[in-house]
Formats: structure tokens, C-alpha cells, sequence
């Protein structure tokens, strides 16, 4: 192998959401294991850095400076021309929008590799027509383009994600917030979903599952963001001696805390994505989304969800007003696959 291509240069412009994030980890372990001296850098909105420095085989993070759904065709024109300064070997684009293949058409790097999506010829080079029923789930259409056109894929499991974790870091996050190291068993339940109302469980299941739990003497902390905070109040107040987290982390700092969790229960969501990339025990619990096309990925995982003929629906909220999918998922169910240590 030549000394250009042992060193070779990686451009990656990355997924916009937590779950995509983390599941494109397969790609650079994939890329990393074909050649370790590679050089690989995400391109990225400033809020998904922390989930990638957690990533061992990335190099470096740039920001993408464009918020989602802006077009700003100009500005991505000048964007893409100031990254000419880093002599990248090749570039592989992960969303499937025009206005991101764009960008890396202005870098003018010699091979830009991508999923056709939105008719984007001219401006990749190595362009790849998707076939839905070849690569039926998201990882594996990552992992497709770190390999030649057509090319077998591996199988999967060797390449899942897998974080890296500093415990003096997590040691930090805990003194930032005012939480002692658990000495009983943790579970951390996670509410929210970032989606819509139709693919969050209960609260009112969620504070069952939550006291049922207290019982038999576990720790219960509630983890999510400030748009969970009425949503986890309200299990809050129904499960007395939760300590409700949500709206209170920083995206390190709740991956720092999911690493502590001896049992993790979650909607289909970003948070759902990271426990699985921790290795953490796992309960997801699926309503109106598909449990093929982006499952967490990892052994330690319970995916619960109910066999109706509405679902997947894949809609925001439940067409039919019942939301069944969720709302028959009943809490005796869900703690049955939980962890029995206590």
C-alpha cells in the first residue's frame, strides 16, 4: 500500500440528528479497520461534537453552520470553498439533501461519495442509486458507502457503535450536578422523543414502571431534554423520589450519566441510540416508527413493541386517536424485561 493512501484524508458530512450520529459510527469503525493511519473528520452541527469525541476513530470535528432546513445556497458555495484548505483525499456525504452534497461539491474533492437522494449527478462523483430492499436498514447504508460500488456487506455487529467513556470526566459531571455515585442499582428512564407525542410511552406508564421499580429498591433518575420537562414532571409527580434530570444535561453530561445505568428505559430516540452505543441493559419501547430500519444497536437490548395492524404509522400523532401502539405496551410488560438485579 502506497504511503499516501496508508495516510489518506476523510472528509464525512454527518448525520443532523442524535440517533443518525451515533449509528454512523459503524461507517468510521468500518473505514478505520480498512486503513488505521486514515484520517477521519465529521463535518457536523456544533450540538452532535460531544457524541463524536466520544468516538475513538475521528480525528476532528468541524462545524456545520447551517441550521436544518436553511438553504443559504451562497453561503454553503463559500462554506464548501474555505474547507479547500485541508487536502482531503475523499469525501463521503451521510444525508441524502442536495444542498449537503453541495457543499462538498464547492471543496472540489476528487471523490465524493453518496446516495443519489435528491438527483444529486453532477454533484458527487462516486453516486450510489439506493435499493430499499438490499440495504433495508440505516446502518447498513452507511456502512455501504465505505465500500466499492456493489460491493458485499459485512455483517454489521463487528462495526456497532461503541463509545469511549473518561471516568474523571463522569466523576465531573456528577459534581456539576449535584449527584452522588449510586450505591443501588440505577435506572434511568428516558421519556421523550424528539418526533412527536406518538412515539413517547405514558407518563402515567412511565410513573408505574418508575414506583414498581422503587419497590424492589432501585434508584430512578429521569434523563432528557428541557422540551421533556413537563412531560417528566408529570412522572415525577406521580413517582415521588425520581430525580428528574430533564432539561438540567448538557448532551456529554446525559451520556456520562447513561454510562452509570444498570437498566435504561427508553422511547425510540436519540437517547435510546446512546444507550445502546454504552452497552447499557436496554428496554426500547417502539409505537408508531420501525423496528428494522434504525434498531439500537446492541446485544444488551429488549425492543418491545406490539404486533397492531396500524403501526408502523410512522406519523407524529395517532391518527386514529386511541395510540394503542403505546398506550397497551402496559408496565408490568416492560418491567418484566427489565433487569432483575437489585
Amino acid at each position: 500500500m502506497s504511503q499516501s493512501k496508508q495516510h489518506s484524508r476523510c472528509l464525512i458530512l454527518g448525520p443532523s440528528w442524535v440517533g443518525d450520529t451515533v449509528m454512523a459510527q459503524a461507517l468510521f469503525r468500518l473505514l478505520k479497520a480498512q486503513q488505521p493511519d486514515r484520517t477521519l473528520d465529521v463535518l457536523a452541527p456544533a450540538f452532535l461534537h460531544p457524541l463524536l469525541l466520544r468516538m475513538p476513530e475521528i480525528s476532528g470535528c468541524l462545524t456545520l453552520p447551517f441550521a436544518h432546513g436553511v438553504t443559504d445556497m451562497l453561503g454553503r458555495y463559500h462554506f464548501g470553498r474555505s474547507l479547500q484548505r485541508h487536502p482531503y483525499d475523499e469525501a463521503i456525504v451521510l444525508t441524502n439533501s442536495w444542498k449537503s452534497a453541495f457543499i462538498l461539491w464547492a471543496t472540489r474533492i476528487q471523490k465524493r461519495t453518496g446516495w443519489l437522494g435528491e438527483q444529486r449527478y453532477g454533484l458527487l462523483t462516486d453516486w450510489r442509486r439506493l435499493d430499499k430492499t438490499r440495504y433495508p436498514n440505516m446502518v447498513d447504508r452507511f456502512l455501504a458507502l465505505g465500500l466499492p460500488a456493489n460491493a458485499p456487506l459485512p455483517p454489521a455487529e463487528p462495526y456497532w457503535p461503541q463509545f469511549t467513556l473518561d471516568e474523571a470526566q463522569q466523576t465531573e459531571t456528577l459534581r456539576q450536578l449535584a449527584l452522588a455515585r449510586p450505591t443501588a442499582p440505577l435506572a434511568i428512564l428516558c421519556p421523550g422523543a424528539e418526533y412527536g407525542p406518538a412515539k413517547q410511552w405514558p407518563a402515567t406508564h412511565f410513573a408505574t414502571l418508575a414506583r414498581t421499580l422503587q419497590e424492589t429498591g432501585w434508584i430512578i433518575w429521569l434523563l432528557g431534554s428541557s422540551k421533556d420537562n413537563d412531560f417528566a414532571n408529570r412522572i415525577e409527580t406521580a413517582a415521588p423520589g425520581c430525580v428528574n434530570l430533564a432539561g438540567r444535561t448538557t448532551l456529554s453530561q446525559a451520556i456520562d450519566l447513561l454510562a452509570l445505568a444498570q437498566q435504561v428505559v427508553t422511547n425510540d430516540s436519540g437517547l435510546m441510540h446512546i444507550a445502546a452505543a454504552l452497552k447499557r441493559p436496554l428496554v426500547a419501547l417502539y409505537g408508531p416508527t420501525d423496528t428494522v430500519f434504525t434498531p439500537p444497536l446492541s446485544k444488551e437490548c429488549h425492543i418491545l413493541t406490539l404486533d397492531l395492524p396500524c403501526r408502523p404509522c410512522h406519523k407524529r400523532t395517532c391518527p386514529l386517536k386511541h395510540h394503542a401502539c403505546l398506550q397497551n405496551l402496559l408496565p408490568e410488560h416492560v418491567r418484566s424485561h427489565c433487569s432483575t438485579r437489585v
